[in-house]
């Protein structure tokens, strides 16, 4: 769409606040947890509430290690007060206790303890085949989420019937990947193959893909997957801005009015979005001038990895970061 045409069709929409673009799957919310305990005592399942409560604010906190923030420990200490419900379940790990925060508690504790949040990060994907090459289901990778999990990085799980193509995604083919963020809500995904005494994983996000191997036991290689999984994506999203930061943005892949409305209001439901201001359009492209709490390099792989049909896009004369709107 023309410039002239995309902007005269968004004033006749009066860029009207839309509702979110996704909603979060009650599988992947923040707030719930799953963790092992020994016995139904009380002494159990209050250690077992704390220990649901510090991956829940790591969740929320957008993966952040708050461990060392003052009134961390204290904070946990409360956890009971701030469980919604909880449900002792059997597991073939044993006994497990399921957790539910209320949300607004817990968004309060957070910013109690002086966090400044990225926001919360979509669920990961995990299309991990065995040495056979069978897709491995949720049982089968416990190890692997019990992991990531106590870090507080949620996951996500493929229809066993559809699953997405792990060949296209790690092609990151532009619509493989848009394929699972409307289904998913998600624009992370870990790919993995199993094999005599190790495993190769990579992590796609946003688009960008990251590549590694491991050596072990199949529990070893699983549980330090989930390790590397968080380690990476800390490096990549968890940048945290000491102030405000200020640059332009460009997007392309706008077709019509609707698609422009539809990032106006991703980028105005973002936490970390303080303003952003249209400079100009050019094809199918927008460029934005926007203000944020994270460095604009930050703000880019979150949004890309948000599951807003986003991806990071190539380089554009004029603009500091660059991303690509999906269909």
């Amino acid at each position: 769409m023309r410039l002239s045409r995309l902007l005269i069709a968004t004033l006749l929409l009066g860029l009207a606040v839309l509702p979110p673009l996704h909603a979060q799957a009650a599988v992947g919310s923040p707030y719930s947890v799953v963790v092992p305990l020994a016995d139904t005592s009380d002494a159990q399942r209050d250690q077992a509430f704390a220990t649901a409560l510090g991956q829940v604010l790591a969740r929320v906190a957008g993966g952040q290690d708050l461990r060392s923030n003052p009134g961390y420990a204290e904070a946990l200490g409360t956890a009971a007060s701030m469980v919604q419900k909880f449900q002792y379940q059997r597991a073939a790990t044993g006994l497990v206790l399921d957790v539910e925060f209320e949300p607004g508690a817990v968004r309060r504790l957070v910013s109690k303890l002086g966090v400044r949040s990225a926001g919360i990060k979509p669920p990961v994907l995990l299309l991990v085949r065995g040495s056979d090459g069978r897709l491995l289901d949720q049982a089968a990778l416990a190890g692997l989420a019990a992991t990531a999990g106590a870090r507080g990085t949620n996951l996500a799980y493929p229809d066993a019937a559809n699953p997405p193509d792990a060949a296209k995604v790690a092609a990151t083919d532009p619509a493989a990947l848009a394929a699972i963020n409307q289904r998913y809500h998600t624009g992370l995904v870990l790919l993995g193959k199993l094999r005599d005494g190790g495993a190769d994983w990579t992590l796609v996000s946003g688009g960008q893909t990251q590549h590694w191997s491991d050596q072990g036991t199949t529990a070893a290689v699983l549980g330090d997957a989930g390790n590397g999984l968080v380690d990476r994506l800390g490096k990549q999203l968890n940048v945290i801005g000491a102030g405000p930061s200020e640059g332009k943005l460009w997007v392309s892949g706008l077709e019509s009015a609707m698609d422009y409305a539809n990032l106006m209001a991703t980028l105005q439901e973002d936490p970390s979005v303080k303003q952003v201001q249209t400079l100009g359009a050019q094809n199918d492209g927008v460029l934005l001038h926007v203000k944020a709490s994270v460095p604009m390099g930050a703000l880019a792989a979150n949004l890309a990895a948000s599951g807003h049909l986003l991806l990071q896009g190539e380089p554009h004369a004029g603009a500091d970061e660059n991303l690509r709107w999906l269909h």
